[in-house]
């Protein structure tokens, strides 16, 4: 695909004035206040056939108190405290198996990789956590549009509040620094990234690639691939829908979460990238408030970035920030 968004340096500027909702601070802190309960419910070793890596098998309470899985595995025999990741994982992706995602706890942190609710189904090796029914019509094809129709039933408040929630549980598992926690995240997981650091001021560092849910009605005018093409077709059918289903997304939007972040970050893109638009999340990047802020970009690369190239200079850039002993 040859390139098609914004050239380098008008994305290098583009802050959109996006309207934000009045009640977003309130939507956010009553939404995670009526998560409050127990975090972790219950952890046990899992078997991953690995020497250098031990795993266990997490639940935890995310949205609603409802169970959520994870895998936690960390170097084994290390003794800790050891700094923590939170990793979120892509569109239409669960946890799958305990020895797929190794980078992070390879490099020596404790390594916590969130299974998505209702996920699990288009790649990988699936998911484990259910997404029980809210009451919402699910409405198209993926997770994208369940609940569209108000911000109280959209899917993404409550795989937010997991988010939110794996973080939280993630110190208080053992041999983890609670002080020293970063998340991680690529496309859909780099928005979850993107709604954390705006919802946990203490984080110490914040990773994001090729970031979902940014700036998304301007993602949804340029990309009918999914899963902003699922909003449009969404549309398309319930043709009256438009001005409560923006309202619905702007309670999810990013650039919202991003203006609130403190946490240094870490940013890469692919200028050819079809699925999120360059544009949109150099959005969230131009309006991320921390000053300590880096972008990568790929001129000839799409949604996977800079792949492994991308991984090194995240692992280079994260090591002075968390330290890992």
């Amino acid at each position: 695909m040859a390139a098609f968004d914004m050239p380098l340096d008008q994305l290098e500027r583009y802050a959109p004035d996006l309207a934000e909702p009045a009640d977003f601070d309130r939507f956010w802190t009553s939404t995670l206040t009526a998560a409050a309960g127990p975090l972790v419910l219950d952890i046990r070793p899992e078997p991953n056939d690995l020497a250098l890596l031990d795993c266990w098998d997490v639940t935890f309470g995310g949205f609603g108190g409802q169970p959520v899985r994870a895998w936690y595995t960390r170097p084994a025999g290390r003794p800790g405290p050891l700094p923590g990741i939170v990793e979120f994982a892509g569109y239409g992706r669960g946890r799958g198996l305990p020895h797929e995602r190794l980078t992070w706890p390879a490099a020596g942190y404790a390594h916590l990789l969130l299974d998505n609710r209702g996920q699990g189904d288009l790649y990988g090796c699936g998911g484990d956590t259910p997404d029980p029914p809210s009451g919402a019509a699910m409405g198209g094809p993926g997770v994208a549009t369940r609940g569209l129709l108000s911000p109280d039933d959209y899917y993404y408040r409550r795989l937010i509040t997991d988010a939110f929630r794996a973080v939280m549980a993630l110190r208080e598992l053992p041999d983890v620094d609670p002080a020293r926690i970063a998340v991680i995240g690529n496309s859909q997981g780099g928005g979850l990234a993107l709604a954390v650091a705006g919802l946990i001021p203490d984080l110490s560092a914040v990773l994001v690639s090729s970031p979902f849910l940014c700036h998304i009605q301007r993602a949804v005018s340029l990309t009918d691939l999914s899963p902003y093409g699922e909003i449009a077709t969404y549309l398309s059918v319930h043709r009256d829908a438009e001005p409560a289903v923006w309202n619905t997304l702007s309670y999810v939007d990013a650039v919202h979460f991003a203006r609130r972040a403190n946490a240094p970050a870490h940013f890469g893109i692919g200028l050819r990238d079809t699925v999120c638009p360059p544009s949109t999340g150099f959005a969230a990047y131009n309006h991320y408030a921390a000053a300590d802020k880096t972008m990568h970009t790929y001129p000839y690369n799409g949604h996977e970035h800079g792949d492994a190239v991308h991984t090194r200079s995240q692992l280079r850039w994260l090591n002075p920030r968390l330290r890992p002993t």
